[in-house]
């Protein structure tokens, strides 16, 4: 049975080695919406980042949940509780290994003008909208979806255990090699596509989701198929329905191409 909504990551998914859309991305959009299918942006990445990466689309899974957007309506935002963004950013604080914190609201990502090439080029690279400052602590009452920090070094082996300890009532995610986010408790990609199935009127077994990290992991276990990525941490791979190609293939694209392949004219 052709799903009605499939979520999909971005970075190690459904976007190539380079962090580009793989070719013919458009020409399979279209065939899914001649089939009915809604394909859905599910990511970490800012909305603004992804409302520039698919001008033509209106729905979207921002800030690996936190931000839910249909039809180019905020449908929901969930912030941070105060004391949880000032626990987690003085913990970052006592890490040595350098690292840059990223203040994340729904407009904007506040990062310090102090940080060095590499974490600055990296952070552009998934932060359409920033807002640089002098100080971060200054902004620890805005309301905050998401606290993100970068650690070249590695961010499961440097940061998630002093987050973890500093805010283990909110969702902690290692949202890839070098980064690490935290927010709300119960903000995750599969309550959003939960949300999304629901403001679309599609049953849960209609929903399909395609990821390959750790942020992945609850969006993979809401949807009604669970695909992971070849290249997949090897827990989501654990609980998938199928595996893809890898990223670097266009892994993605093959399988909905299968997918819609197979459905009768």
């Amino acid at each position: 049975m052709l799903p009605q909504l499939i979520a999909l990551d971005m970075d190690g998914t459904l976007l190539d080695g380079n962090g580009d859309l793989p070719p013919g991305f458009n020409e399979t959009h279209q065939r899914a919406t001649e089939l009915g299918v809604a394909l859905i942006p599910a990511s970490g990445r800012q909305l603004a980042t992804l409302q520039e990466m698919f001008p033509r689309q209106e729905t979207f899974i921002a800030e690996n949940g936190a931000v839910v957007v249909h039809d180019n309506e905020l449908m929901s935002t969930t912030p941070l509780p105060s004391e949880a963004v000032h626990a987690a950013v003085a913990a970052l604080d006592a890490v040595a290994q350098p690292h840059t914190v990223v203040l994340c609201t729904p407009t904007t990502a506040f990062v310090e003008r102090d940080i060095d090439q590499q974490a600055a080029a990296e952070i552009s690279k998934y932060y359409k909208s920033i807002s640089w400052v002098d100080d971060l602590h200054h902004l620890l009452d805005e309301e905050i979806i998401k606290i993100a920090a970068f650690c070249a070094d590695g961010s499961e082996k440097h940061l998630h255990v002093p987050l973890r300890e500093a805010v283990p009532e909110h969702n902690i995610a290692v949202s890839g090699a070098v980064w690490i986010d935290v927010m709300a408790a119960g903000v995750n990609k599969g309550v959003a596509l939960q949300t999304m199935a629901s403001l679309l009127k599609i049953p849960q077994h209609r929903t399909a989701a395609f990821g390959d990290f750790l942020n992945d992991f609850e969006l993979l276990q809401a949807a009604g198929t669970a695909i992971a990525m070849d290249n997949a941490h090897p827990k989501l791979k654990a609980i998938a329905d199928k595996i893809a190609p890898p990223n670097t293939e266009y892994g993605v694209l093959a399988v909905l191409n299968q997918l819609f392949d197979s459905q009768p004219d």
